[in-house]
């Protein structure tokens, strides 16, 4: 049965570990997590691909080993930043809410995991599958030194998978795709008081923003998700007021849904620039793809969306089947052909926010959801 204080007790443990990202450095906090499985007789591993930036994993045999289900929540936050009105690293308790950094994302659905799979433990049950527990580096930054790793290396390798990494009980079946471009414009200098004899780059960077900002997608409504999106997230250009600019730099994200191809929507938004660049003089602008992922999507009649609406129902728990607008790591799982989904017990708009928490009552339910959602999962439900 989960126990609900010392739930509480383990989530301010962990919130008072400083594992910030960046700078980055998981090991401190990796390092309980081992200690704590070693306490409820868990073997784990660690891998770090640099140093400090420590994955822990530990496998919980089953009755049947012949498929795994895997669970992961992430070890490091974001930066603090400013703003708090409290030590983000005390771990206060106020009503029905533990404030400090990750409360919310993630350290109270790591909180949990870890509670549900000391409840099962502690009664003897042999779940029915191999259970794999991966508490991740690097989930802030893109997860190179984390999931991506643990899953090109073979060191994972589930037949399912749950990523714990969402709020308030909600089940995340579908996301974008993401491309981030990074676009550099090559002019030619000359005094303010003669623009004609330059090339203005932000001149041309605003003419091709302009554009861009109109390129119209084509695609298939989503009921879980809004319309693809193209925003402009950085831009730079120019040494001084009374120069003519011939330097200028930005930033895109585009954001696409399941069905959409990536290759089409990069040739558009190449076209539309090459029209541009025609205007300068050869090899004056170039195109970096920073970033890239492919949009997901599982069927909601799967049995992990199906076993986590049941075990949220055995709670009286209504949680909401739905599209992510962001990136989250089930994306990997992807390219392995391996089926996941997105859950989590965290409260919705803590996320990254100063003054961040999470609910006791949330995370209490969250654990029992989750020890039930395990005891009771059947890969062909």
């Amino acid at each position: 049965m989960v126990n609900k204080k010392r739930l509480i007790k383990l989530t301010q443990k962990l919130v008072r570990i400083n594992s910030q990202n960046p700078p980055g450095n998981e090991a401190e906090i990796a390092r309980f997590i081992k200690k704590y499985l070693y306490k409820i007789g868990v073997k784990s591993s660690t891998y770090e691909f640099k140093n400090n930036r420590t994955n822990i994993v530990a496998v919980l045999k089953g009755a049947c080993g012949r498929r795994s289900l895997l669970i992961t929540p992430h070890l490091d936050t974001v930066p603090s930043g400013r703003n708090w009105r409290i030590n983000p690293f005390a771990a206060k308790i106020s009503g029905d809410k533990i404030y400090g950094l990750g409360a919310t994302d993630c350290k109270g659905n790591l909180a949990c995991s870890l509670e549900a799979i000391s409840s099962i433990i502690e009664e003897g049950v042999f779940l029915g599958y191999n259970l794999i527990f991966a508490a991740t580096a690097d989930e802030e930054s893109g997860s190179g030194l984390g999931l991506i790793p643990l899953l090109d290396k073979g060191i994972l390798k589930p037949d399912a998978a749950v990523v714990l990494d969402s709020d308030a009980f909600d089940i995340v079946v579908t996301q974008k795709g993401l491309l981030h471009l990074k676009l550099k414009i090559q002019g030619k200098k000359a005094h303010g008081a003669y623009p004609w004899r330059g090339i203005n780059a932000i001149d041309i960077a605003v003419d091709m923003l302009g554009e861009l900002k109109k390129l119209k997608f084509t695609y298939q409504k989503n009921k879980y998700l809004k319309a693809p999106t193209l925003n402009i997230g950085t831009i730079k250009g120019g040494d001084k007021v009374n120069v003519v600019a011939d330097w200028c730099e930005f930033e895109l994200d585009i954001r696409f849904l399941p069905g959409m191809s990536a290759e089409k929507t990069l040739k558009d938004i190449k076209n539309i620039i090459e029209r541009h660049a025609k205007k300068l003089p050869q090899n004056a602008v170039k195109i970096q793809i920073e970033g890239a992922q492919q949009p997901y999507s599982i069927d909601v009649k799967h049995p992990l969306v199906k076993s986590l609406a049941r075990a949220a129902d055995r709670f009286k728990i209504k949680p909401d089947i739905k599209g992510s607008e962001g990136a989250t790591t089930i994306t990997f799982f992807q390219n392995k052909n391996i089926p996941a989904v997105a859950t989590g017990f965290g409260s919705h708009g803590c996320a990254h926010a100063a003054d961040e928490y999470a609910e006791i009552t949330n995370l209490y339910k969250g654990a029992q959801m989750l020890e039930e959602f395990l005891k009771n999962y059947e890969f062909d439900a």
